[in-house]
């Protein structure tokens, strides 16, 4: 069946691509879906790393004196 999505052709080592086939066919879904299924969570943990070294560099800069309390903020 034809999609109206992306498409992406990759070229990887014989080891990923029988990694997918493994886990693909264990899983019982296609290559592509597999595939997908990595990218989607390879880039979740991508942004899981940004926030996190953005959260290190405020905690640098976080000073307790300059803190506005929950009462000022919400009243």
């Amino acid at each position: 069946m034809p999609t109206t999505h992306p498409r992406l052709n990759v070229v990887m080592e014989p080891e990923i691509y029988a990694g997918i086939t493994r886990l693909a066919d264990h899983q019982g879904i296609s290559r592509s879906l597999a595939a997908r299924d990595l990218l989607r969570e390879a880039l979740e943990l991508h942004e899981d790393a940004f926030w996190v070294r953005e959260a290190e560099a405020r905690e640098q800069t976080f000073s307790p004196e300059k803190a506005i309390s929950h009462k000022e903020v919400w009243g």
